[in-house]
């Protein structure tokens, strides 16, 4: 893809989430991909100054969403550092962009040194991997499945391992990649299920009865109360050990120790955002909130609050386990590389060192904790945000 190709992609018109499902349906973009994949990092060789006399010199790091868009909830743990200043202070002047909606581009566009970091799922990553692109997951987002089932309340379905044989909705066709795995977990063969595809409708699909059950995910749940669409979950951290999305970089770039310290201070600032989080969710919610015009005005304080809580409780997972920020559970990442080779998704049975590291992970939770806890603390929350309720995860 040409520089030009690139400029025009992000100076395309952002799209709500719901313009990006109808869309996407329509295209056949694998949405569920796209959307597990939360957010894309370009960093640029290139350095700029920050201005004045004194003044350091910040490395520019572009963050490139695979959604098409910037408009959700989820991407707080990047809006937060830049707010409170913690990446300038890590020699970094980031941008957020809402960038393409294919969901490979941001492994593509890393192979091809059109950026330096990506956020895919793990579906993304290792199919990109398998083909022999240049790219490593070096931070998780996400410990465990970010994906769930929903069924009727009503439904006679009452265990996740009900699922054999009955029909199972998705928006779109590509899914069944993301579905597939997640029944092997359970037990359950494929072919066993009808799929249903029902495009931006999927989730009224089976309220309608046209469905036994379809898939969704965390941080669509809250989005779906909202608009009164009344399902019972089956929540996937609950009954799947696979991984999550994550940040991915070149493995040539982390050989090379200027480039590696880049990307190093990138996942340090995504950290800071999260730890943020953890002491004042409210002020964390509301950094976000006022960055986002089309977020104001498809979601009330309150839904955005607990469509990011459901995610962000996630994304502190390795931090409550002692592991810190961005730590990657081996186990389940070997039990889902077999599955997927078992299933054809690749065509080499991958190991797990050749798609995933720790070894960045220290350094990325090597920042002043006591700081970002003070700042949390001691930031002043709006009058709107004042009045929301405090709530505690887990958010099942």
């Amino acid at each position: 893809m040409k520089d030009d190709d690139l400029s025009k992609i992000f100076t395309e018109k952002k799209l709500t989430r719901r313009d990006f499902i109808k869309k996407s349906v329509r295209t056949g973009v694998g949405v569920g991909l796209g959307l597990t994949a939360l957010g894309t990092v370009l960093i640029n060789a290139g350095k700029k100054e920050a201005g004045g006399k004194g003044q350091v010199k910040l490395t520019k790091v572009t963050w490139i969403s695979p959604r098409g868009t910037l408009d959700v909830p989820d991407d707080f743990n990047l809006w937060v550092p830049i707010k409170m200043g913690y990446f300038k202070e890590l020699g970094l002047d980031v941008h957020l962009e809402p960038g393409p909606m294919d969901a490979f581009a941001c492994t593509k566009f890393v192979d091809q040194k059109q950026a330096d970091i990506g956020y895919p799922s793990p579906g993304v990553l290792t199919a990109s991997v398998d083909q022999g692109m240049d790219v490593i997951m070096v931070y998780e987002m996400m410990i465990g499945q970010v994906f769930d089932f929903a069924v009727r309340p009503d439904s006679p379905i009452k265990d996740v391992h009900d699922l054999a044989g009955k029909t199972i909705a998705l928006g779109d066709a590509g899914w069944k990649v993301i579905l597939d795995p997640i029944l092997v977990e359970l037990g359950i063969d494929p072919k066993s299920v009808t799929i249903v595809t029902a495009g931006q409708q999927w989730g009224q699909a089976v309220a309608l009865g046209k469905a036994d059950a379809c898939l969704t995910w965390e941080g669509l749940r809250a989005q779906w109360k909202a608009q009164g669409l009344n399902l019972r979950y089956f929540i996937g951290q609950k009954f799947s050990k696979m991984p999550a999305n994550g940040y991915c970089a070149r493995k040539s770039d982390l050989k090379d120790p200027k480039k590696r310290d880049v990307v190093v201070r990138f996942l340090k600032g995504s950290s800071m955002g999260i730890h943020f989080y953890t002491v004042n969710s409210r002020a964390a919610a509301q950094i976000m909130y006022e960055q986002l015009p089309a977020v104001r005005e498809q979601m009330k304080p309150e839904l955005a609050y607990a469509s990011m809580n459901q995610l962000a409780w996630s994304y502190a997972e390795g931090y409550r386990r002692g592991k810190g920020y961005g730590w990657f559970d081996v186990s389940g990442w070997d039990k889902y590389l077999d599955i997927i080779y078992k299933l054809g998704q690749t065509k080499k049975h991958l190991k797990t060192t050749e798609v995933i590291t720790n070894d960045l992970i220290k350094e990325a939770n090597d920042f002043n904790h006591k700081k970002v806890e003070r700042d949390a603390k001691s930031f002043k929350l709006n009058e709107t945000w004042s009045k929301v309720k405090e709530t505690k995860g887990p958010y099942y």
